[in-house]
Parts: structure tokens; sequence; C-alpha cells
């Protein structure tokens, strides 16, 4: 079997990341309808300030998120938004993540953190914003 060289596949990461970027902000989008909209379900828990701030954030972010618009700084304060969540609301019952469903929060923080370092990708409206003032 045929393998790819690892410098072909080095080729598509731009790609790559901008498909981890489309799906982790749509996936994470959901979080803010759900609280805000109640959709695709309602959301379990009554909504006192802190999850209504939060559910605008999840909609505004993933929203900018989705279209690589401003990502950097949009990801970079989405990153701290699930670090805050993972701390108040999952860290407190255990230190595991698989224990205090905080798997999640910890995984969006860590891809979102990630986003803020490495840009978008390649198929954004940043890069294609970037692209037009360079060319």
């Amino acid at each position: 079997m045929p393998t790819l060289p690892m410098h072909r596949l080095s080729k598509l990461a731009p790609y790559f990341l901008s498909v981890l970027r489309i799906f982790a902000a749509g996936s994470f989008l959901t979080h803010g309808t759900m609280k805000l909209f109640s959709w695709p379900a309602p959301f379990e828990y009554p909504l006192n300030p802190m999850l209504y701030t939060a559910g605008i954030l999840e909609v505004v972010g993933g929203l900018l998120l989705l279209m690589g618009l401003f990502s950097r700084p949009t990801a970079f304060l989405l990153s701290g938004l699930m670090a805050f969540a993972y701390f108040i609301a999952h860290s407190s019952n255990s230190f595991f993540p698989v224990l205090n469903h905080g798997e999640a929060a910890m995984l969006y923080c860590f891809i979102f953190l990630y986003i803020s370092a490495a840009g978008p990708g390649v198929w954004s409206f940043d890069a294609s914003r970037a692209q037009s003032r360079v060319g």
C-alpha cells in the first residue's frame, strides 16, 4: 500500500486547519443557539447572566470563527471563555475531565488557542482580506 510522504501532507495543513476551524466553530455555535434560541434543543438549565453572556459570545464568536473573520482575536477570547467555563463549571467536581464532563470545554479551549496562534487557514475571510491587500 503506497503511503504519502510527509512533505505532501504538510502542504495540506492550511486546508486541514480551515476544516478544523469550521467544524469546531459550527459545533461551538450550537451551544450558544441552545442557550439563546432553544435550538437544536432547549437548554437544560435556567439562564443566569453568566450563561446568557456565554451564549452571546458562543453565537457571535462561533459565527465569526465559522466565517474566518477576525479569527485570531475571536479565537483567543473564546479560548479564555472555555478555560473560564472549565474551571467554574467542571473542575470543582473532579480533577479528571472524563469524570467532570469538562472534555468539550477543555478541547474547545485548546483548539481555539491553537487557532489564535496559527490563524484561520486558507478558507477564510481573513485569508481573502490579506490576499487582497497584497495583490
